[in-house]
């Protein structure tokens, strides 16, 4: 049986075709063909010609108000609105991020499919657009447990469990969850990551190794002058966090370990890390990459708008 308000192919424009050349009515061919019968109305009066209705005519008339449907359709995609996709694709922005704002900023509506199919379109066409996408088009591959997660005991190790609920609902600034960014395996220098849950904004803080007094200099030094804002943090179980006491008292939080082998317990953490990425592919040496070039890259991140905040920019919001 065919679906209802399904879209007609070839076999059954000539079905349909062949049935009205018996004089059946549009019911009866519907309940011939086991489709709705408001289809076969809308075939016979969108794809008939002065000769009535022909299966090649109708097939060659459905081909062109597609074409046209799509010609129409990417005319949305010129003049202010195609440079702000190329130049903001260039920074990094997801399509959704792009078309959000554009509806949100400039009152262009313009769906995040099209601006993927033009991306497409210009990977075809030999153009490297694809390259900005955070996964340069590739298919999104699940994540694994993490490498180092739950390695060791950590002394005063407090649950995540003991985290206030308050956390969870992610309705105040201070909430941040803490990572670390490996590059090359030659390179001992690595990047600390700090994420706030509810407005998403982002720092970002290099280190000469992820040995634990390292990363303890790294976070202070990033958190400090947010001092007094910061209620909580948390973090994975890598020993590069034991120091995590002397961190909660130098700042005034407290600090939470999240459970092992529960990535998804940081979400938010992983996936901006995954936009930090976007600029250090694996395999980046962070000896070599200059803090002010970090500070940039923070700065772009920070700046671009979220689906989960309306597509507010995490900056405007701390």
């Amino acid at each position: 049986m065919q679906k209802k308000h399904s879209h007609l192919g070839h076999a059954l424009r000539c079905q349909i075709y062949a049935l009205k050349k018996r004089d059946l009515s549009q019911h009866a061919i519907a309940r011939e063909l086991g489709i709705d019968q408001s289809t076969v109305s809308r075939e016979l009066k969108r794809n008939s010609g002065k000769r009535g209705y022909r299966y090649k005519q109708a097939d060659r008339k459905a081909r062109n108000r597609r074409a046209n449907v799509y010609v129409k359709r990417t005319k949305k995609l010129s003049g202010f609105a195609l440079r702000f996709v190329i130049s903001k694709l260039k920074e990094k922005w997801s399509p959704e991020q792009i078309s959000g704002s554009l509806k949100k900023d400039h009152k262009i509506k313009l769906c995040h499919e099209m601006i993927y199919r033009y991306v497409y379109q210009n990977k075809r066409s030999g153009g490297g657009l694809y390259k900005h996408l955070r996964r340069k088009g590739k298919k999104y591959q699940k994540r694994g447990s993490r490498k180092y997660a739950g390695r060791g005991y950590i002394k005063d190790r407090v649950d995540i469990s003991e985290r206030p609920k308050i956390v969870e609902k992610k309705k105040r600034f201070g909430d941040f969850e803490a990572d670390l960014i490996e590059g090359t395996k030659k390179g001992k220098a690595v990047l600390l990551t700090l994420v706030d849950r509810k407005t998403q904004f982002l720092l970002i803080e290099k280190c000469p190794s992820k040995n634990a007094s390292e990363v303890r200099k790294a976070m202070i030094k990033s958190l400090k002058p947010y001092k007094g804002r910061i209620y909580t943090i948390t973090s994975d179980n890598g020993k590069e966090f034991s120091e995590h006491a002397l961190v909660a008292q130098k700042l005034g939080v407290r600090y939470f370990f999240a459970k092992p082998y529960a990535a998804w317990q940081r979400g938010l953490n992983e996936n901006t890390n995954g936009l930090v990425r976007g600029y250090y592919p694996k395999g980046t040496n962070f000896a070599k990459v200059d803090v002010k070039e970090i500070r940039r890259v923070t700065k772009n991140i920070n700046n671009r708008p979220r689906k989960k905040l309306n597509y507010t920019k995490p900056l405007e919001l701390v």
